[in-house]
């Protein structure tokens, strides 16, 4: 009796220096030594790829952000602020009772396919408003020009890019609404531009929050 006890108390004990162990290794000095390890060498990705301007974070190089002008009375859509560079499209993104300031905090795709009616009709619709939009008294937008991210949202919908065609066919209408020259416009874009991830995967990209801080000092200056 004596020894059964003995033994069942060794089991225990070594049962109980083990989970203690294995707490210590995986629950305290692994997540340590990962954290310790991003922090130093990722630091910027570590910490969700802030993107920052006037001294405070403004948002993340990964998380696509709407440039709309607030709503009017009676609106239920808000109209885009022309002033600035917009993103894709975020048909795919519902409501939440979370964050109602920053509504991107849902992500998702429309899951329609190809010949859905609504789509269709979204998508008819995203491009004569990037005609209209971005056509000036100078500069007219014909619809052969307007790329596919011009009209469609991300599987995400939270697409931080738009393609280096997209940007182009704002420039126009972006320098107009700011007191810029296309050119100078242009030239942002184009510093803005990143290509293909180690030269052949993805593609030419421009993110739009990067492009925007970099819009807002310029008008700054000017």
């Amino acid at each position: 009796m004596n020894n059964s006890v003995s033994n069942t108390a060794r089991l225990l004990g070594a049962g109980l220096r083990a989970l203690l162990v294995l707490t210590l290794v995986t629950g305290v000095l692994y997540p340590l030594v990962v954290t310790g390890v991003a922090q130093a060498l990722f630091h910027d990705k570590a910490n969700g790829s802030e993107v920052k301007a006037d001294g405070r974070v403004v948002g993340s190089s990964l998380i696509g952000q709407a440039y709309n002008l607030p709503l009017k009375k009676g609106q239920e859509t808000p109209e885009p602020d022309l002033k600035w560079f917009q993103g894709r499209p975020q048909n795919g993104l519902g409501t939440n009772s979370v964050n109602t300031q920053y509504k991107l905090i849902l992500s998702g795709a429309t899951n329609r396919s190809g010949d859905n009616e609504e789509l269709v009709q979204w998508v008819k619709d995203a491009k004569a408003a990037v005609v209209k939009d971005n056509s000036t008294g100078a500069y007219k937008v014909k619809p052969s020009q307007v790329p596919a991210d011009a009209v469609t949202s991300s599987g995400s919908g939270l697409d931080p890019n738009i393609s280096p065609q997209y940007a182009d066919i704002q420039v126009h209408r972006v320098a107009e609404k700011n007191g810029l020259s296309p050119d100078q416009v242009r030239k942002l874009v184009d510093e803005h531009t990143e290509g293909r991830t180690l030269g052949f995967m993805g593609e030419p990209r421009v993110n739009v929050l990067e492009l925007n801080i970099a819009l807002k000092e310029l008008v700054a200056k000017s």
